[in-house]
């Protein structure tokens, strides 16, 4: 497997340490996705921006975990299934809500789990979404302009957890107890 490094602000390319330092304030810390991220500059911004349009949707903190978690799940990316399960959390998730993110399951809250299904359904079918999928998703009371601001979700969910399988970057400290193992890789891992 080739290497990608992690980098500081001292080993990061020049482009990318502006960006680095603006999320070390921002956050207290550089997470060890935006640390690998820094390689391609170009990358880094991108997900920043995103992920920054993603707070700028519609969407309450609460659902934009929802979505985050399950775009996550499906793409089997342990680093942001853990951390967005700490994030779920703290936007007002309950235990079980996210648990069910993590494993596929249905969520109590139906509206919740009208965003889940659609996401997913967006997902697993790149964007083609079987009408009554879209009319389920509309009568829980969302609109067609959240069905496309789900594409930003699924674009910056895309860029970091391909990144973080692609460079296969270590979870941050924090996130052990919210550590998550794919589905694909339980059985390797209880080996």
């Amino acid at each position: 497997m080739a290497h990608f490094p992690t980098h500081t602000a001292d080993t990061a390319p020049e482009a990318a340490r502006p960006t680095l330092a603006a999320i070390k304030a921002g956050w207290g810390f550089v997470p060890n996705l935006h640390a690998g991220l820094a390689e391609a500059p170009v990358a880094l911004e991108a997900y920043g921006t995103l992920f920054d349009l993603v707070g700028r949707s519609s969407f309450t903190p609460a659902e934009q975990q929802v979505a985050f978690l399950t775009v996550s799940a499906i793409h089997e990316c342990e680093y942001c299934v853990s951390g967005h399960s700490m994030l779920a959390g703290k936007a007002g998730l309950d235990g079980a809500s996210i648990e069910a993110l993590r494993e596929g399951g249905a969520l109590p809250d139906g509206r919740q789990q009208a965003l889940r299904a659609f996401t997913a359904s967006l997902v697993l079918n790149r964007g083609r979404v079987p009408p009554g999928e879209v009319e389920a998703f509309l009568a829980a009371g969302y609109t067609e302009a959240q069905a496309l601001e789900l594409l930003v979700v699924v674009a910056a969910k895309t860029i970091s957890n391909y990144a973080n399988h692609l460079a296969g970057t270590k979870l941050d400290g924090f996130m052990a107890r919210t550590a998550w193992v794919a589905p694909s890789r339980r059985a390797k891992v209880a080996a």
